[in-house]
């Protein structure tokens, strides 16, 4: 019977060293997740900082006009160009990324140069009515830049006659 009492005291000797290592391994695991969460805090504070810096650097597109009337002309006087100026108006370089028309016979051209703050740029536009019905017309031609501003509609119209 003795030799079941010791038996019993190393048990529960065991499981009291057991209870402290379990009690050391949990706080281990609490103060390794406090760390984990302060360093995640301060990465998302710090992520927070870099898109409000982001932010503060951004382009930002400004065109003298949006609309170019073409006016009256006949159908041999061929094509017809105009340039729309901008100007960089923000405070990182603006890229053009891609500038499009509504139709085919309207064709925009422009810079794949960034154009630094302050500087101007143009988009220039040639319109060939050339097989075309006469009469008054209206293009738009899109403009996606990095600007705060990503899509600006720019139009050109005119009266086309035979």
């Amino acid at each position: 019977m003795l030799c079941g009492f010791k038996y019993i005291d190393y048990l529960c000797e065991q499981l009291e060293e057991n209870m402290t290592m379990k009690r050391k391994t949990l706080i281990i695991a609490i103060a390794a997740v406090l760390t984990c969460g302060f360093t995640m805090q301060t990465s998302i504070v710090r992520a927070a900082n870099n898109v409000v810096a982001a932010e503060e650097k951004q382009a930002e597109i400004q065109f003298d006009t949006l609309r170019i009337n073409l006016g009256t002309f006949s159908v041999k006087q061929g094509e017809q160009k105009c340039s729309f100026v901008f100007t960089n108006v923000g405070t990182a370089p603006l890229v053009i990324n891609q500038a499009f028309a509504s139709c085919g016979c309207t064709v925009p051209t422009y810079t794949k140069d960034p154009v630094k703050p302050g500087e101007k740029g143009q988009i220039d536009v040639t319109y060939n009515g050339k097989g075309k019905f006469p009469g008054p017309f209206t293009k738009v031609i899109s403009v996606r830049s990095n600007a705060k501003t990503e899509i600006v509609r720019l139009t050109i119209q005119g009266n086309m006659t035979e």
